[in-house]
């Protein structure tokens, strides 16, 4: 239920709204970041490092697929793919350069992007609304920017980690080495850029819907201070 909180208390409303609509962001989000992590990885043999960076560069615009169901799960609704896909343009389409160029160094794009995205503000409006949402909060949603990066790096070193405590112990050495790229057998080193842009996929699949959800509560917390919007929302179920 909506009501006043602190950003922190925000967030964990956030985690609780990707767990209760999980189905509904998983089958929506899972088939949009496999496409674009294919096409990453079929980047391979132009640069060893260019599948994982393309991933990590795409994550904005393929929040925005995130972002559009958990803004039908605050009112109930659930998602389906034909109902994303009925929504494509406005969902993919819109402020597509800005997302993935000067916003993609945003250091709290979880949190205003609903600004962009959902109200549709744009030029000194979109400004001006930025600068009213971030006030008092600048630091909160740059500290949820930075946890969620930390633990993305946790968990990708974590299972590449798991790849070399799960072998042999005799081959340890021969696995570190292959991990680390000091091996000469490029069929083996591309096997090795395809497991890691893999590894990183399922990382970005298991954690980006909290990153996203995360964000927009503390959107909509910040609204709920500014529009009493959580009024508002009552009044429209008790008169729908």
């Amino acid at each position: 239920m909506l009501r006043p909180r602190s950003p922190y208390e925000a967030c964990d409303l956030g985690l609780a709204l990707v767990r209760h609509h999980a189905r509904s962001l998983w089958r929506c989000f899972a088939p949009v970041l496999l496409a674009v992590a294919l096409l990453a990885m079929c980047a391979v043999e132009v640069a060893d490092w260019l599948p994982v960076f393309l991933i990590f560069w795409l994550k904005p615009w393929m929040d925005r697929t995130l972002l559009f169901v958990l803004s039908r799960a605050v009112f109930g609704q659930a998602t389906h793919w034909s109902d994303l896909w009925a929504a494509r343009r406005m969902v993919w389409g819109g402020q597509f350069f800005r997302t993935l160029l000067w916003r993609r160094f945003s250091p709290w794009r979880a949190y205003t992007q609903p600004i962009e995205q959902l109200e549709g503000q744009t030029g000194s409006r979109r400004r001006k609304r930025t600068t009213l949402m971030l006030k008092d909060n600048r630091g909160a949603a740059t500290a949820l920017q930075v946890a969620f990066a930390h633990a993305e790096a946790v968990l990708l070193y974590g299972l590449l980690g798991l790849v070399w405590w799960m072998a042999p112990e005799d081959s340890r050495n021969q696995v570190m080495d292959w991990l680390l790229h000091l091996g000469n057998e490029e069929g083996r080193a591309v096997i090795k850029d395809l497991l890691t842009a893999g590894i990183y996929t399922a990382v970005v699949l298991f954690l980006e819907p909290f990153y996203v959800a995360a964000g927009f509560a503390m959107y909509l917390n910040r609204r709920v201070a500014l529009e009493a919007w959580d009024v508002e929302q009552e009044f429209r179920r008790a008169f729908a």
